[in-house]
């Protein structure tokens, strides 16, 4: 009988009885967190990994065990530099990859920030929607053409994109006052708006792309939130849970994190995820976008997934890198 997967499964159990023999996998954000188990979890099960990362020296003493479980499960782990934070760095990165010219089965869009201080990337980008969106953006689609049929993209998106939809008249909160978790919500839904066009333009060759909501987790990306504020926005989900006839909220574990990204990327059918939002090893139910839930609640809102927003958002994010991206022939 096939193990029933859930919000508490693990990488393991998603990958349990799976071979990735001959299967080359990209991740991003491969220096901490749920990109070094991610890594872990593939390499081991047999796959050849590139992990990109800002950091090389900080990534490779993370993934020094990692690589050694790759070596017995009969992968592999090496590394790339990748700052998504400039594009200039996306791609010098992607050019170094189309130069090698080896195909990837599987591209994991993990690195991101979240509820950072009001910044700018090198480009003059608001800090999270360039680093969480647009340096994917360009770094994805100048990859496009070594995914073959079969291929899949996972793009890391979030729960927090029920804080914002896009604000593509102002992107960079020019005229809007910066909130740190606005402005994450709105880099959330672009991450989930992105997979849904990035499917539509290529699934007629054969290639599919979701967004995936890893769950809370205790991990790097908090660190730009204090130990009081993540206490404070617990007690207030408890709360809501409790009048709801609810257990309290626990934190996943990195491994349960990591695993509905190896679930979509490597186990589920491109039918299965192809252009949803996915959560808990599952594609999830769409919510109404004035429907009143917790932020650990499952569900997705209709704006994440409007096909006119993602055009929308495509056509802007175009616009904003000076680059365009043309449907697959």
């Amino acid at each position: 009988m096939t193990k029933q997967l859930g919000a508490t499964s693990t990488t393991d159990d998603v990958l349990s009885g799976t071979r990735l023999d001959g299967k080359r996998i990209l991740v991003t954000g491969a220096s901490a967190g749920l990109g070094v188990e991610t890594a872990r979890a593939l390499a081991a099960h047999g796959a050849t990994v590139v992990g990109a990362a800002r950091d090389l020296d900080k990534a490779g003493r993370a993934i020094t065990a990692a690589r050694q479980e790759a070596v017995a499960g009969g992968g592999s782990i090496e590394l790339v530099e990748l700052d998504l934070a400039s594009l200039a760095s996306v791609r010098a990165c992607s050019d170094k990859l189309l130069a090698e010219a080896k195909p990837f089965d599987i591209i994991i869009a993990n690195a991101g920030v979240m509820a950072t201080p009001s910044g700018k990337t090198a480009d003059g980008f608001e800090t999270q929607f360039g680093t969480n969106h647009l340096g994917h953006f360009v770094l994805v689609n100048r990859l496009a053409s070594l995914l073959p049929d079969g291929g899949h993209v996972v793009v890391l998106a979030s729960s927090g994109h029920r804080f914002a939809n896009v604000d593509l008249d102002d992107p960079g909160f020019e005229r809007t006052q910066y909130e740190p978790f606005v402005a994450y919500g709105r880099s959330k839904t672009a991450n989930i708006l992105f997979a849904v066009a990035f499917d539509q333009r290529h699934r007629a060759r054969g290639v599919r792309a979701a967004a995936v909501h890893p769950g809370g987790i205790r991990t790097e990306l908090g660190r730009h939130m204090g130990e009081e504020q993540l206490t404070h926005m617990v007690d207030a989900i408890n709360k809501q849970l409790a009048s709801e006839g609810k257990a309290p909220f626990q934190f996943k574990t990195i491994p349960q994190g990591a695993a509905t990204s190896v679930w979509a990327a490597a186990v589920a059918s491109g039918e299965e995820v192809g252009g949803r939002y996915c959560e808990n090893c599952h594609a999830s139910e769409v919510v109404p976008d004035d429907a009143v839930i917790t932020p650990v609640s499952e569900g997705v809102r209709t704006y994440a997934l409007d096909p006119a927003n993602a055009e929308a958002l495509w056509r802007k994010s175009e616009q904003l890198v000076g680059e365009t991206f043309p449907p697959a022939a």
